[in-house]
């Protein structure tokens, strides 16, 4: 059984953690290295217990944490050599633990079988993954500027996907910010709107996929209520759950106890 908890989601930081069949893998440490510590704790867990970091690109928020845990704990870490090679100024000694992926690869980590698939998005070399265990299969998508159809091909039939829906449109383009920074967003290298997320909800729905939770929503330009209103009205005649991650906090999204109420 796949376990999926969100440590942060959003514009200040993102980490979330995946555990199954004995693995726990943490998925980006955009956050500082004490609070992951905080929430593994909740969890019952210490940064040594986990088996990898995999890191999707090098922004800051989603690797702030990273040298800090690195430097005191030998965990492996994942992630595209597009990725490393900026990450290598940011982590001395960082090849010691690294394991380069490469877009369309497969590896294995114990039981979890995990697909790395391209994303679009303004990085060396951004990438999401596709985690399967068990039977279950955990997909995350967040940080590109529209779904390029390998990364569509790879989420095909998960459970569950991790979704990010970023931006209400009307309210970026009103919004006080430059525009520079609303082009950047609104690009094919920036990041998915509420709209483009619940198009592409619907597709993976119609495919299987039975849970999602919203991520990487902008403090700005968008809403918690804003994005579910969005993503329920798209997905209202199907039988699926519809969640926002948390920004700031630790939140159970997918585990045997919620798939339990939620049936």
């Amino acid at each position: 059984m796949i376990s999926l908890y969100t440590l942060a989601s959003g514009s200040g930081g993102n980490s979330l953690l995946l555990s199954a069949g004995g693995v726990h893998l943490l998925v980006d440490a955009g956050i500082s290295a004490r609070r992951i510590k905080q929430s593994l704790a909740q969890l019952g867990l210490t940064p040594d217990d986990l088996s990898a970091i995999l890191i999707t690109h090098e922004h800051t928020d989603h690797t702030a944490g990273l040298a800090t845990l690195l430097k005191h704990h030998a965990i492996p870490l994942y992630a595209s050599g597009g990725t490393a090679f900026y990450l290598r100024s940011r982590l001395p000694g960082l090849d010691g633990c690294l394991h380069p992926v490469a877009p369309g690869s497969v590896f294995s980590i114990g039981p979890a079988a995990i697909t790395v698939f391209a994303t679009s998005h303004d990085a060396g070399e951004s990438v999401d993954y596709r985690i399967d265990c068990g039977g279950e299969a955990v997909g995350i998508l967040t940080d590109t500027g529209f779904v390029p159809e390998p990364a569509a091909a790879a989420l095909t039939g998960v459970d569950l996907l991790v979704l990010e829906s970023n931006h209400d449109v009307d309210w970026l383009q009103s919004g006080p910010y430059p525009y520079s920074l609303k082009q950047r967003i609104l690009g094919r290298r920036g990041h998915l709107s509420n709209e483009d997320a619940a198009a592409f909800a619907r597709r993976m729905a119609e495919c299987g996929t039975r849970y999602f939770v919203l991520a990487h929503l902008s403090w700005e330009n968008n809403t918690p209520a804003r994005a579910l209103q969005v993503m329920e009205t798209a997905l209202s005649d199907l039988d699926v759950s519809v969640e926002v991650a948390p920004r700031d906090e630790l939140s159970v999204c997918y585990a045997p106890e919620v798939i339990a109420c939620r049936r």
